[in-house]
């Protein structure tokens, strides 16, 4: 069985005992959410990866859709998005 080299570190146990802890953690959170794999909305498979800061493509459909620099999904989109459909719903009226 192979031993963990970081218990706590994580992804960023490359930096060693460098830049404090508290500027470490915040980097191991956005560097773990821009590495990981997302859900693609149009084939549903966890297949979108970051290509480029912004830019997410899909392995599995081939799609690129524009995100976030760190997350697929960002808070500020997801209210424009329902700030949209709030007023698309009221000039339905």
């Amino acid at each position: 069985m192979v031993n963990k080299r970081t218990k706590k570190a994580g992804i960023t146990g490359k930096y060693g005992v460098r830049y404090g802890a508290s500027l470490r953690k915040q980097v191991k959170k956005i560097e773990i959410s821009q590495h990981s794999r997302y859900t693609c909305s149009f084939c549903g498979k966890d297949a979108v990866k970051r290509s480029v800061v912004g830019i997410w493509a899909c392995s599995a459909c081939k799609k690129v859709t524009a995100g976030g620099a760190y997350t697929l999904h960002t808070a500020q989109a997801a209210q424009v998005r329902s700030t949209i459909r709030r007023l698309r719903e009221g000039t339905d009226l």
